[in-house]
């Protein structure tokens, strides 16, 4: 390979690993996002759920080590060590299986997860006070704006302790839909009902919840196939100058 096109490969694998390093940055916000998340859906799932809370770091981790990545990949890439780009490339193969192996792993067990997604909201229904926790206000912000009530529909509330309990027709304020007759208009905890017939949605909010994450899902199924798209063309760049940075070095080897 002439050292005109050494150099454009030299180049574009800088330009390769200066975008994983934006999208292992991406990632590592993802990751953070879902930890500390108090306004989303994801808040609710969080508390309750350790798989989230590992995923979430896992995708810190990863980010983290694409940032680490990128970094010695721009380095060997300009400088041309031949040893940074052999360890960029084992990485980058490291990194792209255990990426293709989670992939597969939440595919096939899509059905497990939503099973426990589920089971997480129920739980909350039935211990709902509406007290100041994160996990309450966060359903309380989802029933408002998405305008449902309950996991299925406003029957599973019927579990909750507190209104089984009580005395008074209680029904979530959150719930509430203004557009029936009623006097309280709250945004969280429970209110009481003057009639028999409760003013509040109708449409249980999975449907509405399960739209919010497959729509998420796309944003970071897109990211992570970016950051594999790039990953595949830095391993055939980093390989590629590699081989030629050796050979480079033979050519200056003095004959005698």
């Amino acid at each position: 390979m002439g050292k005109g096109c050494i150099n454009v490969t030299k180049y574009f694998l800088f330009l390769f690993n200066l975008l994983f390093f934006v999208f292992g940055a991406l990632i590592m916000a993802f990751g953070l996002w879902v930890l500390m998340d108090n306004q989303s859906f994801i808040a609710v799932l969080q508390e309750s759920s350790n798989t989230l809370k590992v995923a979430a770091y896992i995708l810190i981790a990863v980010g983290s080590l694409s940032m680490a990545m990128g970094f010695f990949g721009c380095i060997g890439a300009i400088y041309e060590i031949r040893c940074l780009l052999g360890l960029y490339f084992t990485c980058l193969l490291l990194i792209l299986i255990a990426q293709v192996t989670a992939g597969v792993l939440i595919y096939f067990q899509r059905d497990l997860l939503k099973q426990e997604m589920s089971n997480i909201v129920k739980g909350m229904l039935i211990n709902y006070t509406g007290q100041n926790r994160t996990t309450e206000h966060t359903w309380d912000y989802v029933q408002r704006t998405m305008k449902c009530c309950g996991w299925t529909g406003p029957g599973n509330w019927s579990e909750n302790v507190s209104i089984r309990n009580s005395s008074q027709n209680l029904y979530p304020c959150s719930c509430r839909n203004e557009t029936l007759p009623g006097v309280e208009v709250r945004e969280s905890g429970l209110c009481e009902s003057l009639t028999t017939e409760l003013p509040v949605y109708q449409k249980g909010c999975i449907s509405s919840v399960e739209g919010w994450l497959l729509d998420n899902c796309g944003v970071i199924l897109g990211i992570c196939v970016g950051v594999a798209v790039v990953e595949l063309l830095g391993m055939i760049l980093s390989i590629c100058l590699c081989r030629n940075v050796v050979q480079e070095d033979y050519t200056k080897v003095p004959k005698y």
